[in-house]
């Protein structure tokens, strides 16, 4: 599986570099869409190059990191086509995949330690859509998203 990886260059490249290097250990294919070091790119602008790879097919989820996950989700939230989720536990993350089908999830490094934010990953990569009662609801946010109202 492709995954488009970001983070921005005030928080998040400790915790980006380290879930990189293990998902690739696990044969994940690693697109990184965010700041280099030394490179001053604000989350915003890492939302949406991670969003474009997830919407374009180039990769098939996302993965976005800064301070607190926060600001980053809802960028990457204001972008036609995803579902991102701010996971902070692996009971968030189960949830983001198997009942909002979100195709990005978010992390913030400074408060998730980085065992959690393995943790989360791993969860929200093995857990499927289960569709039912959820796929309208997420129907739902897709017209919302789309025509301001249900």
């Amino acid at each position: 599986m492709k995954l488009a990886v970001g983070a921005d260059y005030y928080a998040g490249l400790d915790l980006k570099d380290i879930l990189v290097a293990a998902l690739k250990a696990q044969g994940y294919e690693i697109t990184d869409c965010g700041a280099k070091r030394g490179e001053a790119v604000d989350y915003p602008f890492v939302a949406q190059k991670v969003a474009k790879a997830v919407l374009s097919g180039e990769c098939e989820k996302g993965i976005l990191i800064c301070g607190t996950g926060i600001g980053i989700s809802i960028a990457a939230n204001k972008i036609k086509g995803i579902i991102a989720a701010h996971c902070t536990d692996t009971y968030s993350a189960r949830m983001a995949a198997e009942h909002n089908n979100a195709n990005i999830i978010t992390l913030g490094e400074r408060i998730t330690g980085v065992e959690v934010a393995k943790e989360i990953v791993t969860t929200w990569l093995n857990s499927k859509f289960q569709a039912g009662p959820h796929k309208a609801c997420v129907a739902q946010i897709l017209q919302l998203e789309a025509e301001g109202s249900i």
